[in-house]
């Protein structure tokens, strides 16, 4: 079909203009149109019109996230829970091009220019940056909150659903293949403790501590006493009721605050596990010299986050940052190193955990799957279907490499550069 015959063109159609090798998987339109393989083991069906002016008006994977999300494009063959295996195809297979001006002049004509003008956003979605933006500036503490509130603050039921009875949302460390999500969870934590060198009687923050798996942990089986402070007013909460049905009260504390505001100092260690992610990049000489003069000297700091696998600072793309991490940042573990040691810590030891994170995010989307029916009854489908595609692309981008997972061990030296180390690691696997 030339762009001189003026010929209407099928949704299909101009789908088909876009792709530079064909389709990988079934498409079918509600103007009747369809492409792709008869035989393909997924089908991507496209509703309404609605759909349509999600996918024209915001191009890439925030107009596919807009559709989905509002229910506007179906997704057949796999499970909303986990919809890994169709991801895996589409990143590997589905090849765009840019079509001549021409062309896209009879696209926009065929499928109606009327759809140029963007429906509501689907109530799972948060403000756009510039809407944050007159909120305040980028990562200050209101701002902060809100971005956490959005992601944190939905149900403590569906996060239990969906991470496990050891409520941990940050990446495990699975001794083997074999290791269950739990075992693994409580393997990161005991790992962390050991890096840190944690004995009884020594005091503990945990900066960023979402339901207080690491407080509990450290209180539990190293005696110490620690100190976890979040963002999220649902995460306190669960973090202390579970802190006294444990009896662990006299050793843990989880306050409702922003780690800024911790009055506390000369503590012997600090662990940040998933926070360094919300901060941002133009932060972490406030962030690590705030974590520096907390550390007694000698004290150790452990900085699990996720990384990219260069050192430039990205955005983690509009549909993470709308329905996900708003206003969150990612680099390199070299960025990271730098600002502790410009803040006066010394890097001791770093290591990248990539392979387990796409491990544990298969745990979870499992857990979503078998537990589905009683997810929706915590949350609206939109949101449910938000995290099974945002777990499963995640887990795809993990084995991909196309972003990682960093722990960085420092330590608050003295003057004379006494760090009281130990000359080979003591923390074993």
């Amino acid at each position: 079909m030339s762009v001189e015959t003026g010929v209407r063109m099928s949704i299909a159609d101009a789908l088909g203009k876009l792709m530079k090798e064909g389709l990988p998987f079934r498409f079918e339109a509600f103007d009747g149109s369809s492409a792709g393989p008869l035989d393909a083991p997924f089908t991507l069906r496209l509703l309404n019109e609605r759909g349509l002016s999600y996918l024209m008006t915001a191009p890439g994977d925030l107009g596919f996230a807009r559709a989905y999300v509002a229910g506007d494009l179906e997704l057949e063959g796999v499970h909303p829970g986990d919809p890994y295996e169709a991801m895996v195809l589409i990143m590997s297979q589905l090849r765009f091009k840019v079509p001549s001006a021409g062309e896209m002049v009879q696209i926009v004509r065929s499928l109606g220019f009327g759809n140029l003008k963007p429906p509501p956003p689907p109530e799972e979605e948060h403000l756009p940056k510039w809407r944050r933006a007159l909120e305040g500036l980028r990562h200050n503490k209101k701002r902060d909150a809100e971005a956490i509130h959005h992601h944190y603050d939905v149900s403590n039921r569906f996060y239990e659903l969906v991470l496990g009875p050891s409520m941990t949302y940050t990446c495990a460390v699975y001794p083997t293949l074999e290791s269950s999500l739990e075992e693994a969870q409580y393997e990161k934590y005991d790992l962390i403790c050991r890096k840190l060198d944690l004995k009884p009687g020594d005091r503990l923050l945990d900066i960023g501590c979402g339901w207080g798996g690491m407080v509990r942990h450290a209180a539990q089986h190293y005696g110490v006493q620690v100190l976890g402070v979040t963002l999220s007013r649902e995460q306190a909460t669960w973090a202390q009721q579970k802190i006294k049905e444990q009896g662990l009260d006299h050793l843990a504390e989880v306050r409702f605050s922003d780690y800024r505001d911790v009055p506390e100092g000369e503590f012997d260690a600090i662990s940040s596990i998933g926070l360094t992610e919300h901060i941002g990049v133009k932060q972490y000489p406030d962030y690590f010299a705030f974590l520096e003069g907390k550390l007694r000297v000698g004290g150790r700091l452990l900085n699990h986050c996720i990384t990219r696998p260069n050192n430039k600072t990205t955005t983690t793309g509009a549909f993470i940052d709308r329905y996900v991490f708003p206003d969150g940042e990612l680099t390199g573990v070299g960025r990271i190193t730098v600002a502790a040691q410009d803040a006066g810590l010394e890097v001791r030891h770093v290591e990248n955990l990539r392979e387990h994170y796409a491990m544990t995010l298969k745990g979870w989307c499992d857990n979503l799957v078998e537990h589905w029916d009683e997810a929706l009854g915590e949350v609206t489908i939109g949101r449910a279907k938000v995290w099974g595609i945002y777990m499963a692309g995640s887990r795809l981008a993990f084995e991909r490499n196309e972003i990682e997972l960093h722990h960085v061990l420092a330590v608050k030296p003295d003057r004379t550069g006494n760090a009281s180390w130990p000359l080979r690691p003591t923390w074993g696997s």
